[in-house]
């Protein structure tokens, strides 16, 4: 069974989560800068053996684009051309970053540990990777 990777992209940083090999599980699997985002992308695919992409995507609560709709728009394009083979799928990505802080809370993350951006950008992947694994 091919696995399911989400993707919360950022300018700076972006979290990926993923499924494990069943599809039952998702787990934060690591922040990659952005710059680095494709390369991490093409060999995790490989390796992972990866059948769906899931990317964030941004709108504010009326449903408009937020500022980074259209960055996330052109990734999405770059994906489209660099995996033709794989289904990508935009998610619905409001309030992710919030849920994770409270999931990191209730979690008993000290708060120290929750100030890493990068760790919020993980969690907040795998919720997006969860939201879309309840949705199918």
């Amino acid at each position: 069974m091919k696995r399911i990777l989400a993707i919360d992209f950022g300018m700076k940083r972006t979290g990926i989560a993923i499924t494990d090999e069943n599809n039952i599980i998702a787990s934060g699997l690591t922040t990659v800068p952005t710059r680095e985002v494709m390369t991490f992308l093409i060999k995790t695919v490989k390796e992972k053996s990866v059948g769906t992409l899931v990317l964030g995507e941004p709108k504010r609560l009326n449903m408009e684009d937020s500022h980074s709709s259209q960055n996330v728009r052109l990734f999405k394009e770059a994906l489209d051309k660099q995996f033709p083979e794989l289904s990508i799928v935009m998610m619905d990505e409001r309030f992710t970053s919030k849920m994770a802080m409270q999931s990191l809370i209730a979690g008993g993350v000290s708060k120290k540990k929750r100030q890493q951006k990068e760790l919020i950008d993980e969690v907040s992947a795998t919720i997006i990777l969860q939201s879309y694994m309840a949705s199918v």
